[in-house]
């Protein structure tokens, strides 16, 4: 009897602790999405497949959303997890699926059709909407203007979203959605003439502009737009807040600015007729040196591309050209530069290419360690053009002006400077053509955005290099024994 009423008592105790832990459990709130990734360790993100947001070459993973998200990871102390969508509609199912990404960051403009599918996070981008058409046909120069045109957009986007509410006021306004097709092919559609018009924004249209000679702009259609990263639709707002927080960080910092320059302050200098010609000698004459280019890359630890992009800068890729001050060959290299860079013959291109190779890991390795990359690469660009002397005459301009002598985005301001008494005057190494240097690295920027997209392949196996920049910089090297001075 006794035992069994012990047995009673302790049954009563368990059920009774069951029950607590029960209680217990219901009351316990689910984790929120930030603390759920931050356990997991991986900030799971998906994107679009293109120059503006992001791609894939031999250095591994770049372009600018994925920059800006890397460091996003990068200050959650989180492994970045990148997937790319076929198209946005899938894009934003992905978003919405359980255990999915819990991030888009692919250039999207939180239009009012998509505040059901997605939260937006604040503006990190101004891009304005630009109709496009093709060189050689009349131009649309207003909104009835698109009425009786072949018009195609991307399936599921904030333009078809414009032309949908356009068709309200103008009903005789017809066009086609397709999720087959991203802004690349819808740019090349106009070029070819399979299109009269698509509709794109400005960024996008200002990093491909230069592979579509005949595309052209027709007109905005409406005001600027701002582009957010996008998160699941839900009351739980903890990512989405530390979103806020990383961009107005970036905003107050210059990250972003910097980000920014480095991506789009540099797409605008061809011009249509220079990016016709680039096109053309692209096909006709860096064939012939590209071996070469390769060649003088792998010894000297330089990317190619970037090697090449500074010859069609100096010579427009042509072997004997010689300029009135008497720099000559492909890479125009002086007289005492060839000499110290063992270059004997400097109108042969093998040789020039080579000493240009060898001449600029010598000016990256003179520059001092406080200037990091991207900026370094930028740096030795214009030491080679300008000559360090010059250089660190506005690096110190810089410095007195408040302004930081390590970043280009600063320095370029002052270079031009170099040409007014008023600032040389104060200067150790005196006068210079200060607007020369800002005007071939942005060149060469451009040439070499060109080249690391068109031929970019895919990369094979999931293995990537650890690189963070976009333009990869040049590796150190031992300098030459007898460095032109």
């Amino acid at each position: 009897m006794f035992a069994q009423s012990v047995f009673r008592l302790r049954c009563a105790c368990w059920l009774s602790a069951i029950g607590v832990l029960l209680l217990l459990g219901g009351c316990a709130e689910e984790p929120s999405t930030l603390e759920r990734i931050q356990a997991e360790g991986t900030l799971r993100v998906v994107t679009r497949n293109s120059p503006a947001t992001y791609f894939q070459d031999r250095n591994g993973e770049t372009g600018f959303e994925y920059e800006l998200v890397k460091r996003f990871a990068d200050d959650l102390g989180l492994k970045l997890e990148i997937e790319t969508a076929d198209n946005l509609d899938e894009l934003f199912s992905r978003l919405n699926q359980t255990n999915g990404p819990v991030l888009a960051a692919a250039g999207l403009v939180g239009s009012q059709g998509r505040q059901t599918q997605a939260r937006f996070s604040s503006a990190y981008l101004e891009v304005t909407p630009q109709v496009v058409y093709r060189n050689g046909q009349q131009r649309p120069s207003r909104p009835g203007d698109l009425v009786d045109k072949r018009i195609l957009v991307l399936k599921g986007s904030s333009h078809a979203e414009q032309l949908q509410a356009l068709q309200q006021q103008i009903p005789e306004l017809k066009f086609e959605e397709s999720a087959a097709v991203e802004v690349v092919d819808l740019l090349r559609m106009v070029d070819e003439g399979q299109i009269d018009l698509t509709l794109v924004d400005s960024n996008e249209l200002a990093m491909n502009q230069v592979y579509f000679p005949n595309v052209r702009v027709a007109f905005d259609l409406g005001d600027a737009q701002h582009l957010g990263w996008a998160v699941a639709p839900g009351e739980d707002t903890s990512l989405l807040d530390e979103i806020n927080a990383f961009i107005a960080r970036a905003h107050e910092n210059g990250s972003l600015q910097r980000l920014k320059q480095r991506y789009y302050g540099h797409v605008d200098v061809l011009g249509y007729v220079g990016a016709y010609t680039f096109a053309k000698h692209l096909q006709q004459r860096l064939p012939r040196y590209e071996a070469f280019f390769r060649q003088a890359a792998q010894t000297h630890g330089v990317d190619w591309r970037l090697l090449a992009a500074m010859g069609y800068q100096e010579s427009l890729w042509q072997p004997t050209a010689t300029s009135k001050t008497g720099v000559r060959g492909l890479m125009m290299l002086t007289l005492r530069t060839a000499q110290a860079m063992g270059v004997s013959d400097r109108l042969d291109p093998r040789q020039s290419i080579e000493g240009g190779a060898k001449y600029i890991v010598w000016v990256k390795n003179q520059l001092p360690e406080s200037i990091q990359e991207p900026d370094r690469t930028w740096f030795a660009l214009a030491a080679y053009n300008v000559g360090g002397g010059h250089l660190e005459d506005a690096r110190k301009l810089t410095e007195a002006e408040g302004l930081d002598p390590n970043k280009w985005l600063d320095v370029q301001k002052i270079l031009p400077r170099l040409s007014q008494k008023q600032w040389y005057s104060k200067t150790r190494y005196g006068y210079a053509r200060g607007g020369e240097p800002v005007h071939f690295v942005r060149n060469i920027r451009r040439y070499y955005d060109i080249l690391t997209w068109v031929t970019q392949p895919q990369l094979e196996g999931t293995q990537l290099a650890d690189s963070s920049l976009h333009v990869p910089g040049i590796d150190k090297r031992k300098p030459a024994e007898n460095p032109p001075l």
